[in-house]
């Protein structure tokens, strides 16, 4: 039996909680620390004694909730950040004017880094702005509106180190998104080939078998062989294009990084993007040949639906006017300003003026179904069909013009 991989996520992100839990502990000792050395400095010491019993007991009693983002919650980080700005605005409270204007620490000290930095580690860069900026305006506060150079250093230092590191943590993430669904795609695709390489062993070597004595022995057996052989394109066209065509695409560069995301929806929604080859291929057997390139073709899904149900138009017209032996070739090009898909045929191919007499007659199938579409699209349709030579139909949609 064939061994399946597992793909196996790891939070790039999950270090950085670790070192803020050391972080709030290490910081709550040393505010404890400045305390002690200088009690006898401050005018009323067992308000700063209190706050730093009740910062204490906060510190250890919510270590947890800075373990992890999911545990992290928004009510966590505003108690935790009002605990910071309370002890901040305590500060004149409890110690000397002359310490408070000699640049000396607030209560909570670097403790209040802790708190902007959870908000970093949590929202990014711009929840870090926003935790900073209350921190900022606490500490000019306490002094005045008249701070010192160096509260002003390190109320800057502060501002800038955690909206950096809110940065390198969006960054972080979506790196990590990116490498997951790298990981994802390299596991399918070798379940992939392993499922190909049976399939092309058993199933498809039997029904190309079948189609070619079907084809020798005639009568009943000819028809077997016909749709035997139409199953064996249909199979390997899906074998070769992926068991699950990427469909939806989705770009997220808001983090720092694309990451394309693709899953398969049938009822997509009209407000994204499908790939044009997820709809064109169904069409594949063994009369069309179907020919795609090897990225996603991303349209608009009204545009893509509409060329799509342009292409089966295209088709239809040559089972109906070149018969079922016709076969039919669909070629795929992506421009990047445009998208081109070519619908040919082996047909006896259209007289001079027919289409014109068609149109005047009341049948529409060509003027309404394709070029009707297309113009609709912003984009084209020309027919160039040559008697006894086949028809070839080139379809064009722009990108940006279409809705």
């Amino acid at each position: 039996m064939a061994k399946r991989e597992r793909v196996v996520r790891m939070s790039v992100e999950q270090p950085l909680w670790r070192a803020l839990t050391g972080y709030r502990l290490l910081t709550t000792l040393y505010a404890v620390g400045l305390f002690v050395s200088a009690y006898k400095r401050f005018d009323r010491p067992w308000i700063a004694a209190g706050y730093l019993a009740v910062l204490a007991v906060w510190t250890f009693a919510t270590h947890h909730k800075v373990a992890n983002a999911a545990s992290c919650t928004k009510r966590f980080l505003c108690a935790d950040l009002t605990v910071a700005l309370v002890g901040i605005l305590l500060t004149p409270v409890a110690d000397t004017a002359e310490r408070i204007a000699g640049g000396g620490p607030t209560l909570p000290s670097i403790w209040t880094g802790g708190s902007v930095l959870a908000f970093a580690l949590k929202g990014g860069w711009r929840w870090a702005g926003f935790a900073s900026t209350f921190v900022a305006a606490a500490n000019i506060a306490v002094h005045g509106g008249s701070p010192t150079r160096d509260t002003l250093h390190n109320v800057l230092l502060v501002w800038v180190a955690s909206i950096a590191i809110g940065y390198v943590v969006e960054v972080a993430r979506a790196s990590e998104a990116t490498l997951a669904r790298a990981l994802e795609i390299e596991a399918a695709t070798r379940e992939r080939e392993r499922l190909a390489r049976d399939i092309h062993d058993g199933v498809l070597q039997v029904l190309a078998m079948v189609q070619r004595r079907g084809t020798e022995l005639g009568g009943e057996a000819a028809e077997l062989g016909r749709m035997a052989g139409e199953q064996e394109v249909a199979l390997r066209t899906l074998v070769s294009s992926g068991l699950v065509h990427p469909s939806r695409v989705s770009r997220d560069g808001s983090r720092g990084a694309l990451v394309d995301a693709y899953e398969v929806d049938e009822d997509a929604e009209d407000d994204g993007e499908l790939d044009l080859r997820t709809l064109l291929a169904p069409h594949a057997g063994s009369r069309v040949s179907f020919a795609e390139p090897g990225t996603p073709v991303p349209l608009p899904v009204p545009a893509a639906r509409e060329l799509a149900a342009a292409v089966g138009a295209a088709l239809d017209n040559v089972r109906k006017h070149a018969g079922e032996a016709a076969s039919a070739w669909i070629l795929v090009e992506d421009w990047g300003d445009e998208v081109i898909v070519t619908v040919r045929d082996d047909g006896p191919g259209i007289p001079a003026g027919r289409l014109d007499q068609a149109e005047g007659e009341g049948r529409m199938g060509v003027a309404l179904s394709i070029r009707g579409r297309l113009r609709d699209l912003g984009g084209s349709a020309e027919l160039v069909s040559v008697p006894g030579q086949g028809t070839e139909v080139e379809l064009k949609v722009p990108r940006g013009r279409t809705q």
